[in-house]
């Protein structure tokens, strides 16, 4: 993965945040969305386009985009900066494949002690009991 190629992939766009108003939010536009084409993009193999799918099936639209917001700060440069860290960030999490479990068993000394455990406890529990006349 090559980060400068995905950020040159990157589309933006700015539009009006929303929020509570005031005399500065109808003039300007400092909401960022972020787009990136996972379908078409030059920077990521096929076996990693893959496992993004599977991993961001819930963030992606039909077309395999993913689409970010962010509306975070007044400045449009500051939030286009913050969602190229959210989207890093988000692509960094996603491509580390999980290691495979291997199935164990409880080792004989573990079993003993859980065994032994119980057993002063049921002894604990039957001294409790009114004794039987």
């Amino acid at each position: 993965m090559n980060t400068n190629t995905l950020i040159k992939e990157l589309q933006f766009k700015a539009i009006r945040s929303s929020g509570a108003g005031g005399q500065h939010v109808n003039k300007t536009c400092s909401k960022i969305e972020l787009t990136f084409d996972l379908e078409n993009s030059l920077a990521l193999s096929t076996n990693e386009k893959e496992l993004l799918k599977e991993k961001l099936a819930s963030k992606l639209t039909k077309k395999n985009q993913l689409i970010l917001f962010c509306e975070e700060t007044r400045s449009q440069h500051k939030n286009k900066e913050l969602a190229i860290k959210r989207f890093l960030r988000l692509l960094k999490t996603n491509l580390i494949k999980p290691k495979k479990r291997r199935p164990t068993k409880p080792s004989r000394a573990s079993i003993l002690k859980n065994t032994n455990k119980n057993k002063r406890n049921s002894l604990k529990k039957i001294l409790r009991k009114k004794p039987d006349f």
